[in-house]
């Protein structure tokens, strides 16, 4: 396992490790080649530089994995022997091309080049002394600074790729955020839709049940309360169904009104609540989201007093404020529990303050002081 991570380490593909086992093959061989049948002399025999070439050749298979320390090979080992004519040049491309230091680059080439002009050969070069400076420099800094552009290249994309990759997983988890409070909202409207709508309906029913045989025209009329809540749930579940199919465009549009809140209040007083509504302000249209927000504020906490207060006698009161439209449903301590058994989630009063707080408003509900329940909001108007 400890082998194949090295393997892994020095070379990321298959290309770059077919890439550099032959470069380090051929290049031991044309220096090896070169200096078995080199009529110059170095310090030591022609053989032996050779073998010496063959193996500083053979090092560049580790050339990604340890620039640094290759480089510093080459430098002793081309001084004691005179090898590597021109493995040196990868060499010296491999270290600024794959060390992270641009100092550290810099120093061994000098060092190098330093070197080579410090500790002449054993026969004497005739080229002039300024002639051995720049062919030095240019023998140095050529691969060198192909070195650092290509590491400099590669290091841009690196960076790009990782940004690429870093927006990608961003991206990712903005939509499943999304998607996360999609379903949230979805499950709010079907709680809206269905919950509220069906607990009526079963208080209704209740009630027809009771008053069914002594009163034969009050169960006449629940029987159509009923029937006509039960198709506005329907026609609301269609919506909900239509937001799934076709998008946020398929909500309706139609801007909620008191009259609708009248009719809430009318419902639940149709079902034996006792609620009365009153109203504050000047009456007038109210913005779609104020509108709709208000509507199911009223229509989950009377929908709450019949789950949990039975008849208790309850308030809704709407302030209709230049700045504000105020909220409040209260009810008083139930005289006797509820004659149904209607069950309940716990997620109506989440999804009201998710609501009231998306538009800005302040929320709270608790019980009362005298044994009842109140639920209050605040929403603000659009200042334009």
């Amino acid at each position: 396992m400890h082998l194949r991570g090295w393997w892994s380490a020095a070379w990321p593909t298959r290309r770059s490790r077919a890439l550099d086992v032959t470069l380090a093959v051929c290049l031991a061989a044309a220096d090896g080649a070169f200096l078995m049948f080199s009529p110059q002399e170095f310090w030591l025999p022609p053989p032996v530089t050779s073998m010496c070439s063959v193996l500083l050749g053979l090092t560049l298979i580790v050339r990604r994995r340890h620039p640094v320390g290759l480089a510093v090979f080459a430098i002793i080992i081309s001084t004691a022997a005179g090898a590597g004519a021109f493995t040196v040049l990868v060499i010296l491309y491999s270290l600024a091309a794959y060390t992270p230091s641009r100092r550290t680059v810099w120093i061994l080439a000098g060092v190098g080049y330093a070197v080579n002009l410090a500790v002449p050969g054993p026969t004497e070069n005739d080229d002039p002394f300024i002639a051995q400076v720049i062919f030095g420099v240019a023998f140095t800094a050529v691969p060198v600074l192909l070195g650092l552009y290509m590491g400099a290249r590669k290091q841009l994309l690196a960076s790009l790729q990782e940004r690429a990759a870093r927006l990608e997983r961003e991206q990712h988890l903005l939509a499943e955020r999304a998607r996360g409070e999609e379903r949230t909202r979805i499950a709010r409207e079907m709680h809206d839709v269905v919950a509220n709508r069906i607990s009526v309906m079963v208080v209704h029913a209740g009630a027809l049940k009771a008053i069914a045989v002594r009163d034969p025209g009050r169960a006449a009329e629940t029987a159509s309360v009923i029937g006509d809540m039960g198709r506005q749930a329907l026609e609301e579940l269609r919506h909900v169904i239509g937001v799934l199919r076709q998008g946020e465009e398929a909500l309706p549009q139609e801007a909620v009104t008191l009259a609708h809140v009248r009719e809430l209040v009318d419902q639940s007083g149709a079902a034996g609540l006792r609620v009365d509504l009153s109203i504050r302000g000047e009456e007038r249209p109210m913005p779609t989201a104020v509108g709709r927000t208000v509507y199911r504020l009223v229509q989950e906490a009377l929908t709450n007093v019949h789950k949990h207060a039975g008849a208790a006698v309850t308030r809704v009161e709407l302030g209709l404020l230049p700045e504000a439209v105020e909220v409040e449903i209260a009810n008083d301590a139930p005289t006797a529990p509820p004659d149904h058994d209607l069950p309940s989630g716990g997620n109506g009063l989440v999804g009201l303050r998710e609501r009231v707080t998306a538009l800005g408003g302040s929320f709270e509900a608790g019980p009362g002081a005298a044994g009842g329940y109140a639920v209050r909001a605040r929403l603000p108007l659009p200042t334009s």
